[in-house]
């Protein structure tokens, strides 16, 4: 079983900055894309940012140059920095990992999500 949480959500005003960090847990024999989705009221889901297990990242039109995802294999955590937030960023944001499990010698692909945390960006 994998679990991710996420920490880092809140409220913050205009123009300011929050940093989100997502960590799995479980019987992890190693984790591929991880990422970052988030859902306003009344949307879609979509995508945020996503990064690889080499590093590749790629990012959503409207967070480009504000947003910058990373990860720590390590500690397999991911991370997302976000700056000059407006509030047409609130929303509840989710981590997203594509994780690799053993089933004896067989290998199984998990794709897990976090509970969700609440960011609101206001004055």
């Amino acid at each position: 079983q994998v679990q991710l949480v996420e920490s880092g959500g809140g409220l913050v005003q205009p123009g300011g900055s929050l940093r989100l960090s997502c960590v799995a847990s479980g019987s992890i024999f190693r984790i591929n894309t991880m990422g970052w989705y988030r859902q306003a009221p009344g949307k879609q889901r979509e995508l945020v940012a996503r990064i690889t297990s080499t590093g590749n990242t790629n990012y959503a039109d409207t967070v480009k140059g504000r947003f910058t995802i990373s990860r720590d294999n390590a500690k397999n955590t991911t991370y997302l920095q976000m700056n000059s937030l407006n509030p047409e960023d609130t929303a509840v944001y989710y981590c997203n990992a594509f994780v690799v499990t053993m089933s004896g010698l067989i290998p199984r692909i998990a794709d897990s999500w976090g509970q969700g945390i609440q960011v609101t960006v206001s004055s």
